[in-house]
């Protein structure tokens, strides 16, 4: 290992060891539990390793707001872009985002928390919120809708899936399957096919493992 690479790893730990070890703090106990110290205890680190990565607790608070964005907004986006062979199909692969845990629904609350606090974050979430319901839209026009009605079908998807992480709802996975043909119709203004929800079924038990 050569002199770069003792810098990043080793007895320092590493960046993304911080990163996580921030992101666990957040879910566990909200921004406050973010800090180095006890971030150090966590890692077994010395708090001074923490300073190889960041130059400060606000670099590493900006580093969780990016990483938050590639655990949720992208991977929501990303679905919306999926290839599908029918509406119904397209929104299929949205829930699927949701069921299979892409997206990261604990850091997701945990960010809104954040939020409440922060005016900065509040911003980064209105953005993201923006960009999430941008891209549901434009997956409806894809499939027909107009923009009157992609926007409106966008805002009662993404709200009720927000709704289920702002209320913590807890639901096993067989009571979440058998109300996802009525959700999809509802978002979609198309019953799904039979074949359809059985493909998302076996794909969302196969990751649930």
């Amino acid at each position: 290992m050569d002199q770069a690479d003792a810098s990043e790893t080793g007895w320092r730990g590493s960046r993304e060891g911080w990163l996580e070890a921030g992101y666990q703090a957040l879910i566990d106990g909200g921004i406050d539990a973010v800090k180095i110290q006890p971030l150090a205890k966590r890692l077994n680190l010395s708090r001074t390793s923490f300073y190889w990565f960041f130059d400060d607790r606000d670099a590493l608070l900006a580093a969780l707001i990016e990483g938050w964005e590639g655990r949720t907004t992208r991977p929501l986006v990303d679905s919306a872009m999926r290839y599908a062979e029918s509406r119904s199909e397209a929104m299929l692969n949205v829930l699927a985002c949701f069921l299979s845990g892409a997206f990261d629904a604990r850091l997701e609350f945990a960010v809104r928390s954040w939020a409440l606090q922060d005016d900065r974050v509040a911003a980064r979430v209105r953005a993201a919120d923006e960009a999430r319901l941008s891209g549901l839209s434009e997956m409806l026009s894809r499939w027909g809708c107009d923009a009157s009605e992609a926007d409106i079908r966008a805002r009662t998807v993404y709200l009720v899936q927000i709704g289920y992480i702002s209320m913590q709802a807890e639901e096993d996975i067989e009571t979440r399957l058998k109300r996802i043909p009525m959700y999809v119709t509802i978002y979609a203004g198309r019953e799904p096919e039979p074949r359809e929800i059985a493909r998302f079924n076996a794909g969302i038990r196969r990751q649930a493992g």
